[in-house]
């Protein structure tokens, strides 16, 4: 069946509504420019749910002066014929006007989980998140939704999000997250990944390979705060031009820690190299 494609809001309520009378519905939603990471989210939504809706928006409110958002590559034809082979059912697809209609002025900011990380290099990033998620689970009612653990402070906001203003499409429980996607030499799948030359692509595997150091040292008791240090310092001598973060916090609450202890915890890092912004987390323990 050839993927249906919306841009406006009366179609898309009658094409859910018609999904949702054969079985449920999941809602993978996306900035396009799609990629492995992207249909690995389509894929474990088609193992759990009887239909699959994507959405592609650049949204322009998570983008902040001098970012990328007029870059961003935007190719909705090529997209929506790789989610049409993998059997999604729906492309919801809205222009800004439908999505911002003229006077729009509601902004949704959670806080808490959305401080320091990319929440404090990016101020207003993730009211943006916040504010598009929530309008496309209000249009789309997915029974369950699906995003990428790669942007797992995104995640920790959306899911907090979701609680707090007590959704029921979907619920909290259903807003699950996908283990990163990555390249063969360990680089998390992104789209900003097309942003680097052959020579920074190549320096680019440097980040994950000196996250996974840093967590072993750790591991065996290796002082935080040192090997952070020393990890800022090998991506620094590995061609990153800038670290924006490296931390220790907590998996669910995103509360940093100086310490790897008993509480399920992340390592999340964000490093600049060329004119790509690349950023990439891992469990620890």
């Amino acid at each position: 069946m050839p993927v249906q494609t919306i841009d406006s809001l009366g179609p898309l309520r009658m094409v859910v509504d018609t999904l949702r009378d054969s079985g449920t519905v999941a809602l993978v939603p996306t900035m396009g420019a799609l990629h492995e990471g992207h249909l690995a989210l389509v894929r474990e939504a088609k193992r759990r749910a009887d239909h699959v809706a994507a959405s592609i928006f650049v949204n322009p409110r998570q983008f902040g002066e001098g970012e990328d958002l007029e870059a961003y590559p935007r190719r909705l034809k090529e997209d929506a014929a790789l989610l049409e082979k993998e059997g999604v059912a729906l492309l919801w697809a809205p222009t800004p006007e439908a999505m911002y209609p003229n006077g729009y002025a509601t902004n949704i900011s959670v806080s808490g989980v959305s401080e320091g990380l990319c929440g404090g290099d990016r101020p207003g990033h993730f009211d943006g998140v916040a504010t598009v998620v929530c309008k496309l689970f209000s249009q789309v009612r997915p029974d369950m939704a699906f995003f990428g653990e790669k942007d797992w402070q995104q995640l920790a906001v959306i899911r907090r999000m979701a609680r707090d203003l007590d959704l029921v499409r979907p619920h909290v429980d259903a807003i699950h997250g996908v283990p990163t996607v990555r390249e063969k030499d360990g680089l998390a799948m992104s789209s900003r990944n097309a942003y680097l030359s052959g020579e920074e692509r190549e320096q680019a595997a440097a980040l994950p390979r000196a996250m996974q150091a840093a967590i072993a040292v750790m591991k065996q008791g290796g002082d935080p705060p040192k090997v952070l240090a020393g990890l800022r310092e090998a991506l620094l001598d590995s061609g990153f031009s800038e670290v924006d973060y490296a931390e220790l916090r907590d998996a669910e609450t995103l509360e940093p820690l100086s310490r790897v202890g008993t509480r399920p915890t992340r390592l999340l890092v964000a490093a600049r190299i060329g004119p790509a912004r690349l950023i990439d987390n891992m469990a620890i323990g």
